[in-house]
């Protein structure tokens, strides 16, 4: 299942930034926790986190609300690409 969240964590990333083609993500998962972890350009991170986080926020309430209530949580981190 987390596939599709992934896939919905790209499809939002990819709708802000503007270097979507270099945009990483890496998945791991822990005890009863999948993280996503999204690597963006320092030019898309404030594209992508919005005003106040008002984006990242709303992409984490999707997220949220896209996994089912058996599944493991999911937690979305975006950061900065080294």
């Amino acid at each position: 299942m987390e596939n599709n969240t992934l896939e919905l964590v790209k499809y939002i990333v990819g709708s802000f930034a503007e270097k979507a083609d270099e945009v990483e993500y890496t998945v791991e998962e822990k005890d009863n926790v999948v993280e996503i972890s999204v690597f963006l350009a320092e030019s898309d991170m404030g594209k992508v986190i919005g005003k106040q986080g008002k984006i990242a926020k709303a992409m984490r309430t999707l997220v949220a609300a896209a996994t089912p209530r058996n599944a493991k949580r999911t937690i979305v981190s975006i950061k900065e690409k080294a």
